[in-house]
C-alpha cells in the first residue's frame, strides 16, 4: 500500500513513523513534509490547502491512500478531492469538518446528539458580545471567562481570563478580524484529549492523552498550540473511555450520520472532567499535536490498515486495538519569541536523535537544518512509566541545540508527582 501523508508538521512525522513501521505499507511521501519526515517518506511540494493540488500530488504518486494531517486543508476539502480523483482518504469531508471548522456548528451537534458540553452563547457583534458576558458574570458570579473564536485559529484562538476587559477585548479582535466569537461558561478540571478512528459508523477509540497550552512553566503565559503531551493518563477515572465512547462520541458520529453528512477519520474529543462529570470542551476533525507524538508510540496495531479500515468503511472488520505496555512524554522546543513572533532561520542541531519529531524545520541547500516555525521539534520518549518517559524526553531535550530555544520543563510533572484530581 502507497501511502500519502498531507502536512509538514511533527504530527505528520509522527504519523509517518507508525506508517513506515506498518509492513503493509510499501511506500510513502509526506506533502510537503519537513526536514524531518524526508529522511523516511519521499518528499512532495504541494501547498496542503489547495484541495485540487493534494489530489493532483495523490494522483501523480499514484496513492492508494491519502492520511491529511491538518485543519486546514480537511476544512478547504481536500478529502472530498481525493475521494473524488477516486483514492481512499483518511480525513473527514469539509461538510463534516465543520465540527472543527465551527464551534458554533459542533455546538447544534452536540445539542442535537444529547452530548455533555459547555451552555454558549454566539457573538456576531460588539453589542451581543457584552451580553453574553454579563450573561456569564450573572450564571457564574464572576470569572473566569471563556471567549472562543469561532473558526480555526491553530489552537490558539481562546482566551480564559478572569479579567472582563481583556475577555471583551479577544473578542472585539475577533470581530474586527470578520470572524464570529463564541462565549462559554468555565469548566472545571483536568482536560483530556481522546482520539477515536471512526469510518462514519464504527468508533474506535485510542488511549487518552493531555497536552500543555500554555507556553511556561505551571501553565502560565501565553496560549500556544501546545508544548508538550503525554500518554497515557495515570490519573484518569476508571471506565472513562467507555463513558466517552458512549456518552460523547459515538452519539457525534450518530448524529452526524443523520445529517447525511457523516464523518469518517479522526474524531478528537476534547474534554474537561469536571465537579458535574465530563464536558466536552471542543472537537477536533484530525489528529491533535502534540498528542499524536505520545499516543502513537503505544499503538501496536500497525496504523496502515487501521486507517485503510476506517478510510473504506470496514472498521467493524478490523481486529481490536493492542498497545504497548509503558507510557510516552513529548516535549516541544519552540523558536525564541513563540508564540507572538517566533523567529526562524535559526541552525538546529541535535534533531537527527532517536525520538526527535521535526514540527517546523527546513533543509538549507547545504543540508543543515534550519528553524521554520513557533514550534520546531517535539522531542518523544517512551519509557515503562510515565516517569521513566519523562526522564528519557527531557535527557533528549539535552542533546537538542537550537539558539535561544524554549521549552517548559514541566511536562507530566503534575500527573508523576500524582497532583492532577479528576
Amino acid at each position: 500500500m502507497r501511502v500519502l501523508v498531507i502536512g509538514s508538521g511533527a504530527r505528520e512525522h509522527a504519523l509517518c513513523v507508525a506508517l513506515q513501521s506498518d509492513p503493509a505499507v510499501s511506500a510513502l511521501a509526506c506533502a510537503p513534509g519537513n526536514a524531518g519526515t524526508r529522511t523516511l517518506a519521499d518528499a512532495l511540494p504541494v501547498d496542503a490547502a489547495d484541495p485540487v493540488a493534494v489530489a493532483s500530488a495523490a494522483r501523480e504518486w499514484r496513492a492508494d491512500l491519502v492520511v491529511v494531517g491538518p485543519e486546514v486543508p480537511l476544512v478547504a476539502g481536500a478529502a472530498d478531492a481525493v475521494r473524488e480523483a477516486g483514492i481512499a482518504c483518511f480525513g473527514p469531508s469539509a461538510q463534516a469538518a465543520r465540527l472543527e471548522g465551527s464551534k458554533s456548528f459542533a455546538k447544534h451537534v452536540m445539542t442535537a446528539a444529547g452530548v455533555p458540553t459547555a451552555r454558549s452563547w454566539a457573538v456576531g457583534g460588539p453589542a451581543e458580545l457584552e451580553t453574553a458576558l454579563d450573561e456569564v458574570a450573572a450564571l457564574t458570579g464572576g470569572a473566569p471567562y471563556v471567549v472562543k473564536d469561532d473558526g480555526l485559529a491553530a489552537g490558539k484562538g481562546v482566551v480564559v481570563t478572569s479579567d472582563r476587559a481583556a475577555a471583551a477585548d479577544h473578542g472585539r479582535r475577533v470581530l474586527d478580524a470578520g470572524g464570529s466569537v463564541l462565549i462559554e461558561e468555565y469548566l472545571d478540571g483536568p482536560e483530556v484529549s481522546l482520539f477515536a478512528v471512526t469510518d462514519g459508523a464504527t468508533v474506535l477509540p485510542l488511549v487518552p492523552a493531555q497536552d500543555a497550552k500554555r507556553r511556561d512553566d505551571g501553565d502560565a503565559g501565553p496560549n500556544t498550540g501546545g508544548m508538550g503531551a503525554y500518554a497515557p493518563l495515570p490519573w484518569a477515572p476508571p471506565g472513562l473511555v467507555e463513558d466517552v465512547l458512549a456518552t460523547v462520541l459515538q452519539p457525534t458520529v450518530d448524529e452526524m450520520a443523520r445529517r447525511g453528512e457523516p464523518f469518517a477519520g479522526l474524531l478528537y474529543a476534547g474534554l474537561a472532567l469536571t465537579s458535574r462529570g465530563v464536558r466536552v470542551v471542543e472537537f477536533n476533525a484530525r489528529f491533535g499535536d502534540p498528542e499524536t507524538q505520545v499516543v502513537l508510540p503505544l499503538l501496536e496495531t500497525p496504523l496502515g490498515g487501521l486507517l485503510h479500515a476506517a478510510a473504506t468503511g470496514t472498521l467493524a472488520d478490523h481486529p481490536p486495538l493492542r498497545w504497548r505496555d509503558g507510557a510516552a512524554v513529548t516535549v516541544v522546543v519552540a523558536a525564541a519569541g513563540y508564540p507572538e513572533a517566533p523567529r526562524t532561520g535559526d541552525p538546529v542541531t541535535g534533531a537527527d536523535a532517536d525520538g526527535v519529531l521535526h514540527a517546523g524545520t527546513v533543509l538549507a541547500a547545504d543540508g543543515t537544518v534550519l528553524s521554520a516555525g513557533g514550534r520546531v521539534l517535539a522531542v518523544t520518549a517512551t519509557g515503562s512509566d510515565l516517569a521513566a518517559a519523562r526522564q528519557a524526553a527531557y535527557e533528549r531535550v539535552a542533546g537538542v541545540r537550537l539558539a535561544d530555544a524554549h521549552w517548559r520543563t514541566d511536562i507530566a510533572l503534575a500527573a508523576v508527582e500524582g497532583r492532577i484530581t479528576p
